[in-house]
């Protein structure tokens, strides 16, 4: 408890510099958000989505449910919950009907959509289906006629989807799509299909500041949005990211406030999108040493966490070793890198001992938290 303790104090003391970082008056628009159970035994909880909203100044959010236990038939009792959060939440939350192809997808999807949902949630890893599969075509088709969006799963675990997409967009004129986590499935592909299409979208749910330099280098501004992914992502991990890339990339005050923001809000009040300019990243990343090897070494020390295995390796060792790099340069920045990895592996290094499930959650995920910190600074600092 003392080592979870102290990775909640060095993660409270990056709020307060992501407060002062953040653009004065910056409004913010979490374009990704989960509330419920899923089968994983994540959770999300609406008073902590709530409650950090308010914490983080999130004006507004879009939200729907996870792979829930008790989705069949077609998610109906989820999408009842998202619902009831988002009239609970009082216009904060905007509330997305999530499908299952195989039972009833346009029944499921009309009745949330009359009933005041304003967005459409697809998975193909989780739900077990391609970008090719002609139960989609009605789902689009349904989408342009209410004037939604169609926010749909590009994260891991999928085949290439970028010509399957491009083929129900250009099918179906006036759809929006939001591809979440930066499309980093098939980035190269749906970057070089869409960049430049208005109405289609790259959120910025995604764990590696590599991957997100990577979109801003290939999208222009105007058709990328703020997400958290909550409660996967988390803050201030989730906003410091997207902040510091924008800002290595070079955003303007302007392109800032419409990723964070102002794209979504078009989105959310069926306004039409902005015509999309360049592409405004770099396409080189210069760094120093001692931070790229900090990186390398966090990139594979994560995936261990992520299974709650023991870092059998030492890839996190090697990654504090590297922090004692005499660099005069960049000593303030290696210093905060050490702060949090010593936190994450006096974290880590308790999990064979905590028996407890939900405590071994908050745990896993507080050392998450503060790697995916660490390694946001390393790889921005230039």
């Amino acid at each position: 408890m003392d080592a979870l303790e102290r990775g909640r104090e060095v993660v409270a003391g990056w709020d307060e510099r992501l407060r002062a970082a953040l653009p004065a008056d910056l409004e913010i628009f979490d374009a990704h958000t989960h509330l419920g159970t899923d089968i994983d035994g994540m959770l999300g909880v609406y008073e902590e989505l709530v409650g950090g909203m308010e914490r983080y100044g999130v004006s507004r959010a879009n939200m729907f449910c996870l792979d829930e236990p008790d989705r069949h038939p077609g998610f109906r009792a989820g999408n009842d919950r998202t619902l009831e959060f988002a009239a609970r939440a009082d216009g904060k939350l905007v509330p997305f009907v999530r499908l299952a192809l195989d039972e009833g997808p346009i029944e499921e999807a009309r009745r949330c959509l009359d009933l005041g949902a304003r967005g459409i949630k697809l998975h193909p890893r989780a739900q077990k289906f391609l970008l090719t599969d002609d139960r989609l075509a009605p789902v689009f088709e349904l989408a342009a006629e209410r004037r939604v969006p169609v926010l749909i799963h590009a994260g891991r675990g999928l085949p290439p989807i970028a010509e399957g997409l491009e083929r129900l967009v250009d099918a179906h004129p006036g759809s929006q799509l939001i591809l979440a986590h930066a499309g980093i499935a098939d980035l190269a592909n749906l970057a070089n299909r869409f960049s430049g299409k208005r109405g289609v979208f790259f959120d910025t749910s995604v764990w590696s500041a590599i991957d997100l330099l990577c979109l801003l280098r290939l999208v222009p501004p105007e058709q990328v949005v703020y997400a958290s992914d909550y409660p996967y992502g988390q803050q201030p991990g989730s906003l410091l990211l997207s902040l510091r890339v924008a800002q290595v990339a070079g955003f303007d005050d302007r392109q800032m406030r419409d990723m964070f923001a102002g794209n979504a809000n078009r989105i959310a009040d069926g306004s039409e999108p902005l015509e999309p300019s360049q592409p405004q990243g770099l396409e080189t990343l210069a760094q120093p040493l001692a931070q790229a090897r900090i990186h390398q070494y966090l990139s594979m020390a994560m995936p261990l966490l992520f299974i709650r295995q023991p870092d059998a390796f030492g890839a996190l060792g090697l990654a504090l070793n590297a922090t004692e790099e005499p660099n005069g340069a960049h000593r303030e920045e290696l210093d905060q890198i050490r702060e949090l990895l010593v936190a994450a592996r006096d974290l880590w290094r308790t999990l064979p001992d905590v028996e407890d499930e939900a405590e071994r959650r908050t745990v896993a995920r507080t050392a998450v938290r503060l790697i995916q910190i660490a390694d946001t600074v390393a790889v921005t600092s230039t």
